[in-house]
């Protein structure tokens, strides 16, 4: 877990805007022969090859999508790095490059930011990007992160949402809900934190799922391995708003449906545990939860020997016809339509 131990303050004021941005990114390395240009420009400069070019951006406010009372500012430039990279592999493609603009209140000094920038730099040494650019600005709100992620695929490579087929297998990687369930354990001990200041949590149980929702990995690994495998998938998407409602994209962009099996979904047993204890069913927090940042893909199931057996996927379902509808089909054997409950932020 990364941790915060800088506690001194430097007005904002004292650097000045690009004062504050060299400082922030002096220590930045490229890693990518398409860098011409990075920061300190007006703009950067990129050398296009014959790969297509994916862009993607995310924006995250403060009070909606995050909460600094139990979100180390390290972690959240790491995060905020992810949740961008993730939209770059589900599109079967390889990120290579960031930008990040912020928008800050007087009541962050200069520390705070440094803490910001090195998650955001640790993931970008991890992840193998080159931060290029973008912007800072006063806030009246508190802080705004805004990230966009540049990456490159080729033509052939690209995989969109819209080419799932009838019999497709539908696959989902690693193991789902925990980041959610790390969210309902971290307001939990806020709450107690707010009544009794005194009180000391005790985390060590839930330390997989609080870190699903602190520090997630986007898979970068995925793309690479299916290329390995010689798999292409017909679809694919990230799990960042739950299960179903991307499940859901899929079939609505591919005119399919679709049927997804609870037997099958992939919990952690720290998941299964945690929702006893919360009270709560593990399907429905794998179905609606969201902030996953796994890939959820479709396949031909002549490709289902390929990918049988490897630690990385977990087949959940199949792929119907679209009158058929987007089921989910329980262990009772009784079929349930999907419904779309994950995140809006609207």
């Amino acid at each position: 877990m990364l941790e915060n131990k800088n506690q001194n303050r430097t007005s904002l004021s004292e650097l000045g805007e690009f004062g504050l941005i060299e400082h922030l990114t002096k220590h930045f390395n490229l890693s990518h022969t398409s860098t011409i240009k990075a920061v300190g420009d007006d703009a950067a400069v990129l050398q296009t090859s014959d790969k297509q070019t994916l862009i993607t951006t995310d924006l995250l406010v403060e009070g909606v999508h995050f909460d600094l009372s139990y979100m180390p500012l390290k972690h959240l430039g790491y995060k905020a790095v992810m949740v961008n990279l993730s939209d770059v592999y589900a599109m079967n493609g390889n990120a290579e490059q960031i930008t990040v603009s912020i928008a800050v209140s007087n009541r962050f000094p200069l520390e705070a930011l440094e803490e910001l920038y090195a998650g955001i730099q640790l993931a970008c040494e991890t992840y193998k990007v080159d931060l290029i650019g973008g912007d800072t600005t006063s806030s009246t709100k508190g802080m705004l992160i805004s990230v966009t992620a540049i990456g490159k695929a080729a033509k052939e490579d690209v995989v969109y949402r819209n080419g799932a087929k009838e019999t497709d297998l539908i696959v989902v990687t690693g193991d789902i809900g925990a980041a959610y369930l790390g969210l309902q354990v971290l307001e939990r001990e806020k709450q107690v934190f707010q009544v009794n200041p005194n009180n000391q949590p005790d985390l060590d149980s839930y330390t997989y799922i609080i870190e699903r929702q602190l520090k997630p990995e986007a898979r970068k690994d995925i793309p690479a391995l299916l290329k390995e495998l010689e798999v292409k998938p017909t679809a694919m998407i990230d799990i960042s708003d739950g299960l179903s409602s991307e499940v859901m994209h899929i079939c609505t962009q591919s005119k399919v449906g679709c049927k997804i099996y609870e037997d099958k979904i992939p919990l952690d047993p720290q998941v299964i545990a945690t929702s006893e204890e919360f009270n709560m069913d593990s399907t429905m927090i794998a179905l609606s939860g969201g902030e996953d940042y796994e890939l959820l893909f479709t396949v031909p199931i002549a490709d289902f020997d390929k990918i049988k057996g490897n630690p990385n996927f977990t087949v959940i379902g199949h792929i119907t016809a679209q009158q058929q509808g987007m089921n989910l089909v329980t262990r009772a054997n009784q079929e349930i339509a999907l419904q779309a409950q994950g995140w809006n932020a609207l």
